[in-house]
């Protein structure tokens, strides 16, 4: 069974952030953060391009219900899934940037493939 990564925060924080950044994600295309919580945000990401795929009232009723933002959920249910319609997963790639310099935590840019 797949285990969730806790990254450090309470359950309601960890949602929220990933929340954001998969909202940050389909906006913007493309974010930089640190590995773990790239490779989370990516988890949550597929699936919600997979919803967009299906493309029906219960999918985006279900996209709406984790993604804040209504043009978000628009735009991803009319340009940025069709683009996936001959694509079976593997919508988003995690490359490694190195270290950051603050507190050396592994970088990571998530994208939109």
């Amino acid at each position: 069974m797949a285990t969730l990564r806790k990254l450090g925060r309470s359950s309601a924080h960890r949602q929220a952030m990933l929340r954001n950044q998969v909202t940050s994600l389909l906006r913007e295309g493309r974010i930089e953060t640190t590995l773990e919580k790239a490779k989370e945000t990516q988890r949550m990401a597929e699936k919600m391009i997979t919803l967009g795929k299906k493309g029906d009232l219960h999918a985006r009723r279900q996209a709406l219900a984790y993604i804040y933002d209504e043009e978000v959920v628009r735009k991803l249910f009319d340009e940025i899934a069709p683009g996936y319609s001959e694509r079976n997963g593997g919508y988003t790639r995690v490359l490694k940037t190195g270290p950051r310099r603050g507190d050396g935590a592994e970088t990571a840019i998530l994208e939109l493939v």
